[in-house]
């Protein structure tokens, strides 16, 4: 299952993000048929119910794609809609009572802002490091960009697939690339976009062409 994350385009569907052109569904439809590989759930103001409907469609959605599902932070949410996987921050379940709940055949990602979180990571049963935010994230205000010097020396020890995140649009792309990541994740240049749908297809391309 590994294999998708080079290259790949890893998009978060934040649904407490302002300014949401679409509703969930319909921008999801659009995420899909544009090609992103890796789809992430993620509503921390939302009620457990509501995740587990939303969640629901969406894996059958995802299912039907042929797209890989993880839900950020929610183990039981994850593991009630079936997802291919959970997405944990710092703060969330520890990885190993995540790994025991969910088997070890799901996809379990963990963020991490600096080296010494990212070396602690590898010591645990995590499939793939998203290390950021590389720039400015509107969605992270609070966080110090790490910058694409952090980011290489990242990807330079890591055994572990890397996942690039944080103010990544498609100007920036390129400099993220050559960092040797193997998927970018983004939220806010996509979701806030004009056309989703084609957005989508510029990173694809991309991500393709533009390493």
């Amino acid at each position: 299952m590994l294999k998708i994350f080079k290259p790949s385009l890893y998009v978060i569907l934040d649904l407490d993000l302002p300014g949401l052109s679409k509703d969930p569904l319909t921008l999801a439809e659009d995420l899909c048929t544009g090609g992103v590989d890796i789809l992430q759930l993620r509503a921390k103001n939302s009620s457990g119910k509501y995740l587990f409907e939303i969640g629901k469609k969406l894996r059958e959605l995802t299912r039907k794609n042929k797209k890989i599902l993880v839900i950020n932070d929610r183990v039981d949410i994850a593991q009630a809609v079936a997802a291919d996987g959970v997405h944990l921050g710092q703060e969330d379940l520890p990885v190993e009572y995540a790994r025991a709940i969910l088997g070890k055949d799901k996809i379990i990602g963990i963020s991490t802002h600096s080296l010494a979180q990212a070396r602690k990571a590898h010591l645990s049963k995590v499939d793939y490091l998203s290390v950021g935010p590389v720039f400015k994230s509107p969605t992270k205000p609070e966080l110090k960009p790490l910058g694409t010097v952090f980011l290489k020396k990242i990807v330079k020890i890591s055994r572990l697939p890397v996942v690039a995140i944080g103010g990544i649009n498609l100007n920036n792309l390129p400099e993220v690339l050559a960092c040797g990541v193997n998927s970018v994740a983004v939220i806010s240049s996509i979701l806030r976009s004009k056309d989703v749908l084609e957005t989508v297809k510029k990173f694809k391309e991309l991500l393709h062409y533009g390493r």
